[in-house]
């Protein structure tokens, strides 16, 4: 038996997960784009955008600000996250080992699977929500559950997100890409069809004349400028900083290798855009909309009300699907992550089963609502733990060797415990979390400085304990290896089916239909906001936006997922 097909026996028995993405498993920017418009186009919008309600932001500051914080937020997964992930072509879960050795990456990816177990559970939760609304059964208040009803529809939603998260990528990249669009739709209608209400109570007309009209509508009744205690609210400079921060987690941490190593080239980050213009920002300021009428209509404030509340009064049956399907979206794709983290640690078990164990810890704690209240300090909080981590890898891969220092040195030396990294991601955690408790900057840019000095802090450790050493036969041994692995990949893709773009005429004619189904939801909407002269017009317009796009949606669905299994049946059979 050669030396060659001894190593591709090894490889063979390697969970592809822990190896570098091969050429024919990498993705076009449509995937990319798909998936992160589903991710972040999530249930979460609708507590996002009754958050900057109540911490009183302007409309004008949302307008401008959330434009700004989220073009910030996409440059940073293009020149930060991207470069690594395409370079390196492994999740950071897999690529942190080479770094910072086993002890700190085991310690982290534990961090990481109780993170996003936690975000996938608060999205399920969300999801049940809207079930529970349609059923009538309580509202889940308490911290603990009160409901036997209300666990099971947890058990239930949950049980989709683990299958769908079970299957890998391809599958999380379909179903995104499948909700995407609609999603999208279902944000943008809600707002025309609540935005009348909310005119009707501060201009009393249907709708705003001009953008002045619009302004004082905002000022008046969604972005008053007035916090919920009554107090000046957040200005500018906040908000830019909410929309960067609010994702520090997946760029500035590196999270997002785990998506981006499929990208077949590093300018695909800029897919990002289509989940942050469209879900952070049109989403954000959608949603604020929608809350906003929904508690005109119900006359409550609208932090009293929860996702399935909201998207009732704004889309009717429409809005349980969407609270069901921005919740799954959102939660799948942080459940893929956490059992990527998980398999990182028990590299000898698969994927599979490693998110299999974690989604059933991920549906047991959303069956306590607690999770789902406190969503955004966790979001905040588990940026700010990440990042120091993140700022380890990117010293390590980008800066080291533009200064003379050996990448993987610590690989090299057969490090199990990094002091370096270790002390780094300690030494930044006490820099970030102190700078909030002396309060000298805001809460929402803590993590910049904290990037800044955990680089700082590790270059130095890094050059104290070995970094700055020749490691000539170990680089070459490294070289070699991969080349090994990328021969392996070659094999390995040779032997797979070819896959073949379905051209048909009848898929095509039911991808028209999907898109048709989207754009009458989008005519209804338009119906609601520019044809309703009066009060009377707009109720009867607004039902029957939410009977006939009810419809739309069952089409939409049916079409649409019919297209997609017929281009995977086209494929298999080829």
């Amino acid at each position: 038996m050669s030396k060659q097909t001894k190593e591709f026996d090894h490889l063979k028995s390697v969970d592809e997960e822990q190896l570098p993405v091969g050429k024919n498993k990498l993705k076009d920017w449509t995937h990319f784009a798909g998936l992160y418009a589903a991710e972040h186009v999530a249930a979460t919008e609708f507590v996002i955008g009754a958050t900057f309600v109540a911490l009183g932001a302007k409309t004008s500051d949302i307008i401008l600000g959330l434009l700004i914080g989220n073009i910030l937020a996409v440059l940073s997964w293009r020149f930060i996250t991207s470069p690594i992930a395409v370079e390196t072509r492994l999740s950071l879960y897999t690529y942190l080992n080479k770094i910072a050795g086993d002890s700190m990456t085991k310690l982290y990816n534990w961090a990481n699977v109780i993170i996003f177990s936690v975000i996938s559970a608060a999205m399920i939760t969300v999801s049940s929500t809207a079930v529970r609304f349609a059923f009538d059964i309580p509202a889940q208040l308490n911290w603990y559950p009160t409901n036997a009803w209300f666990v099971l529809i947890v058990l239930a939603v949950g049980i989709v997100v683990v299958s769908i998260a079970l299957y890998g990528f391809n599958a999380v990249s379909e179903f995104s890409g499948l909700c995407a669009p609609w999603l999208f739709v279902m944000f943008t209608g809600g707002a025309m069809v609540l935005l009348p209400a909310l005119s009707l109570d501060v201009l009393d007309k249907t709708i705003p004349s001009n953008w002045a009209d619009f302004m004082t509508l905002g000022n008046q009744s969604i972005w008053t400028g007035i916090n919920s205690d009554g107090e000046t609210g957040i200005g500018l400079v906040e908000v830019i900083g909410f929309g960067w921060a609010a994702n520090t987690i997946t760029h500035f941490g590196l999270v997002d290798m785990a998506l981006l190593r499929f990208a077949k080239k590093k300018n695909y980050a800029y897919a990002s855009s289509t989940g942050m213009m469209f879900g952070h920002y049109v989403a954000w300021i959608a949603a604020g909309i929608m809350g906003a009428g929904a508690a005109v209509i119900l006359g409550k404030s609208i932090v009293e009300l929860d996702p399935g509340d909201v998207a009732y009064y704004a889309l009717g049956w429409s809005g349980f699907v969407i609270v069901i399907v921005a919740g799954w979206t959102t939660a799948i794709t942080n459940l893929y992550r956490a059992g990527l983290a998980a398999q990182a640690i028990f590299s000898n078990h698969s994927r599979k089963k490693t998110t299999i164990v974690v989604g059933l810890v991920t549906v047991t704690i959303a069956c306590f609502p607690f999770v789902f209240s406190q969503i955004l300090p966790l979001l905040t909080y588990a940026g700010l733990l990440v990042v120091p981590v993140g700022a380890i890898v990117f010293t390590e891969h980008q800066i080291f060797p533009r200064i003379g220092f050996t990448r993987y040195w610590s690989s090299y030396r057969k490090l199990k415990f990094s002091m370096p990294a270790v002390a780094s991601w300690g030494l930044g955690l006490v820099f970030g979390f102190g700078l909030q408790a002396l309060d000298v900057i805001s809460f929402y840019y803590l993590f910049i400085p904290t990037w800044f000095f955990t680089i700082a802090m590790y270059t130095f450790l890094a050059s104290r304990y070995g970094a700055k050493d020749s490691y000539t036969e170990e680089v070459k041994e490294e070289a070699l290896r991969e080349e090994t692995i990328k021969r392996f990949q070659e094999q390995q893709a040779a032997q797979e089916d070819v896959q073949v773009k379905d051209t048909s005429m009848f898929s095509k004619a039911l991808k028209f239909l999907a898109i048709s189904a989207l754009v009458a939801s989008l005519a209804l909407a338009c119906n609601v906001m520019f044809g309703s002269a009066s009060e009377a017009e707009y109720i009867d317009n607004r039902q029957l936006f939410y009977t006939y796009t009810f419809i739309c949606t069952i089409l939409y669905f049916v079409f649409a997922y019919w297209a997609l299994r017929r281009g995977k049946l086209k494929n298999a059979t080829i």
